[in-house]
């Protein structure tokens, strides 16, 4: 096991795991749980993205540079985790478990 790697896995596809780096995994997951909202409507994929940037150390996504891939894998396995809940509405939301 490498410790400058997490296994993350993916809501949509259960059972399927793969390793990304740790300090972005860390940080992504930090930004997303800082801007995700704790209850009900949640933000959309869109508002998702938007809202972690500001979050994020420059040193590791440049100028918020591929911020939405990181956003979306690790919002995939907080979901499969149980820490982010999918709405069930269109467009589809995310916000915080309770």
């Amino acid at each position: 096991m490498n410790d400058d790697t997490v296994v993350v896995r993916n809501a949509n596809a259960p059972g399927r795991e793969h390793r990304v780096n740790r300090a972005k995994y860390e940080a992504m997951k930090k930004a997303l749980l800082a801007a995700l909202p704790a209850e009900a409507p949640g933000l959309t994929q869109q508002e998702m993205f938007d809202a972690v940037v500001p979050h994020l150390p420059e040193e590791l996504f440049p100028g918020g540079q591929k911020s939405s891939w990181w956003a979306k894998t690790v919002q995939l396995d907080l979901e499969a985790q149980g820490s982010v809940v999918r709405e069930k509405t269109k467009p589809l939301r995310w916000h915080r478990s309770a």
